[in-house]
């Protein structure tokens, strides 16, 4: 009896495999799929496509993809099959036509990093809802005498920490700096207070796992950012409650108070979620954006003159890599089909370093800015409905600092040092500049 039951279960198990094997190569036969790999059942291709490599290119996986099936080719990717696009206006295509073709559609993993109702995993009218605060946070703020005076400030404390030093660890100085400009105008929390460093610790780890493989074990990444957002929610809870028991009302002026006048319409982890979401993209977005810039103009110093350099660096340092999208019906695009369901990965930085949409695109070039066809075809911010609200703050931060910055010293970029995609971007050491004040270049 044993037996039979064992054979019996042989054949169940060898079933259901052939089942999802046939549906699995099936889905390569749609009428006019791109060409493409689905890579091994289970896995798919989500390692190749993960793998690091310099931010400033492709990465070998998408090069041979695209040099072997053309700038649009299908996959399986994060446990799905995929359409992923290196064409810039199949990505504008997928952009401009959310909601009604396309939605997010990010992998559960990260849902739990992120949270429910994260501005990156919600659509519809919470999306809408919810990214009406983040805008007007940034549309407030980016005018503010208190912000902009609170970011000068900053700017110059932390240049001022340098005097005596001939090295220092730039990526690290900065994201401190941006988080502190944050923690400050969202919560009212002075950067020297231990809640901050608490706070700037939790998302470094929060961001190590971001993108991580979701192997949900103690002591690995995945688990340690899960861990690291829950952290997060449980301060910017205990910040709520101590508003509401000394009835602070609107006294601090900051973004928390203004959200919590508007606690009828909004739940407590949906109050939560905005803050978080602009804490993050105002700290890992802001300041790896600062550091590329500071990066590219190691190596072309001159490139001062122009402040287009925001721009360059943007398109050559690719600060996102790509969206996760999924089509909510079968769509055609000139000749290709993709079928509802399907995930649809819009690889921004593709067109970036696309030497047919630009001259050398691999050469860090402030001055290709000239040509306005230049600004046409890099999207750094994405675009459509989920452009990235906090572009325009992030850019008065930006020529703050390095206002300041370029007045006060130069600096040297070790040779060995360049920005990796993980798809998030570090450095792989660091970014150590060789700092020297600016009146001393001068007197050489």
């Amino acid at each position: 009896m044993a037996e039979f039951s064992s054979i019996g279960l042989a054949l169940i198990l060898g079933l259901v495999l052939a089942l999802f094997l046939l549906r699995f190569f099936s889905r390569q036969n749609h009428k006019n799929l791109p060409n493409g790999s689905m890579g091994f059942p289970f896995v798919g291709e989500t390692l190749s496509l993960l793998k690091p490599h310099s931010s400033n290119s492709m990465g070998t996986f998408l090069q041979e993809r695209v040099s072997r099936y053309g700038k649009v080719f299908k996959s399986h990717l994060f446990g799905s099959p995929a359409i992923v696009s290196c064409d810039h206006e199949l990505n504008m295509f997928i952009l401009q036509n959310e909601e009604r073709l396309f939605e997010a559609s990010y992998p559960k993993a990260m849902h739990d990093i992120l949270g429910k109702f994260s501005l990156l995993v919600i659509s519809g009218d919470l999306h809408r809802k919810l990214r009406n605060f983040v805008v007007t946070f940034t549309t407030v703020s980016k005018s503010s005498p208190r912000f902009l005076k609170f970011a000068e400030n900053l700017a110059i404390s932390m240049l001022e920490s340098w005097k005596g030093c001939k090295e220092i660890d730039f990526h690290k100085d900065i994201r401190k700096l941006t988080l502190s400009l944050m923690v400050k105008s969202v919560l009212s929390i002075e950067p020297e207070e231990p809640r901050a460093l608490k706070i700037l610790d939790d998302f470094r780890t929060y961001m190590k796992g971001f993108v991580s493989l979701p192997l949900n074990f103690p002591g690995s990444s995945y688990s340690k950012a899960v861990k690291a957002r829950t952290r997060l929610a449980s301060t910017m809870k205990g910040i709520i409650n101590e508003r509401e028991k000394e009835k602070v009302g609107l006294i601090s002026g900051d973004f928390l108070d203004v959200i919590l006048s508007k606690r009828g319409i909004l739940t407590d982890g949906q109050i939560v979620s905005v803050a978080l979401d602009i804490l993050l993209g105002g700290y890992e977005t802001t300041s790896t954006l600062i550091a590329l810039i500071v990066y590219f103009l190691g190596h072309v110093p001159k490139a001062f003159q122009t402040l287009k350099v925001i721009y360059e660096s943007m398109r050559c340092g690719n600060v996102v890599k790509f969206l996760h999208r999924k089509a909510i019906q079968d769509v055609k695009y000139k000749e290709y089909f993709i079928p509802s369901g399907w995930k649809v990965i819009p690889v921004l930085s593709s067109p970036h370093l696309d030497p047919s949409l630009h001259e050398s695109p691999l050469k860090f070039n402030p001055w290709r800015w000239k040509n306005q066809k230049t600004r046409k075809t890099v999207m750094p911010f994405g675009g459509g409905p989920r452009l990235c609200p906090g572009a325009e703050l992030a850019k008065v931060e930006i020529a703050f600092f390095l206002h300041h910055l370029v007045l006060n010293y130069r600096w040297k970029v070790k040779e060995d040092d360049f920005p990796v995609a993980y798809p998030y971007v570090e450095f792989r050491r660091g970014l150590l500049l060789e700092v020297e004040p600016a009146q001393e270049e001068l007197r050489k």
